[in-house]
């Protein structure tokens, strides 16, 4: 008898550490995860007023309203978001190692990009262009760049078509984030900073208290699409859905309109908001 009961005071002792573990570890009867445990983490940049920028604890622009929006429609509420800071010559590994499950980083969709990561997309259109002191007279676009010295971003696609197609013309000078280019262009270190024409305005808009200006003659094709793991194809086709639903419902033209706020920069009604989303044709060869 005495021995019946050791044994049943063991199993039962033995139950409740069980039972304690899993409630410990957040387990649950039938083994899947609860929707407070839910986490989608989303790439962004954290420098870029009016796009990608963050504040204290709080992150704001077009490319953050964007990832809210996708997020929402892939069943994730804004407190399930986890924001990850993407600068441009990091975006591609951070989605290879798993390290975030998109990106959404003022994000050219180009084929050399295609070829390691799947683009949805895109939801916005921008074009490169190029900012300058507001005293600068004798920069007038990319063909009087002869000679000058010209800042962008490690990693970006700027930085490589500046390579490719003004590397004899210009002295190229890269930083890691756009922030050191504005302040370099300030101090006259360099003469000019380029990138897309959306992440210029909003740059001069908020650091440059009247000293830059964007000059204003775009000379090229930006399409922004939103990054994923390469093989990701229902994922894919689940954000363009939410693209185009953006679209519909106003919600983009209200992020587009915020997020350029003040800066005196219009989209390009040609190609804004995008058409044929998820369409291959929108993939630059750079």
């Amino acid at each position: 008898m005495m021995k019946r009961m050791i044994t049943r005071t063991i199993a039962a002792a033995a139950s409740l550490a069980a039972m304690a573990s899993m409630a410990a570890c957040g387990g649950s009867s039938s083994g899947s995860e609860s929707d407070s445990g839910k986490k989608i983490t989303i790439g962004i940049k954290f420098d870029q007023p009016g796009l990608g920028f963050k504040q204290g604890n709080s992150y704001t622009g077009l490319d953050t309203d964007v990832a809210r929006y996708v997020a929402k429609k892939l069943g994730y509420s804004e407190d399930q978001i986890v924001w990850k800071e993407a600068p441009s010559s990091q975006r591609e590994s951070l989605l290879q190692n798993k390290q975030v499950d998109m990106v959404v980083a003022t994000y050219t969709m180009n084929k050399p990009r295609s070829e390691v990561i799947d683009f949805a997309g895109p939801y916005f259109v921008a074009a490169q262009d190029i900012l300058v002191r507001s005293n600068e007279k004798s920069i007038t676009g990319p063909k009087t760049l002869n000679g000058k010295n010209l800042c962008s971003v490690t990693g970006s696609n700027s930085a490589e078509r500046v390579k490719q197609e003004y590397s004899n013309k210009v002295q190229l000078m890269e930083q890691p984030g756009y922030a050191e280019c504005v302040t370099a262009l300030i101090s006259g270190t360099v003469d000019a900073v380029t990138t897309d024409d959306i992440i210029l305005a909003g740059l001069a808009a908020a650091k440059g208290n009247g000293q830059l200006k964007v000059l204003g003659t775009p000379f090229s094709k930006e399409p922004y699409g939103i990054g994923v793991q390469k093989g990701k194809t229902d994922m894919v086709k689940k954000i363009n859905s939410a693209i185009e639903d953006m679209i519909k419902d106003g919600s983009w033209k209200k992020a587009v309109d915020n997020a350029t706020k003040g800066t005196g920069y219009t989209p390009n009604a040609e190609f804004n908001p995008p058409t044929n989303i998820g369409d291959a044709s929108w993939v630059q060869n750079l």
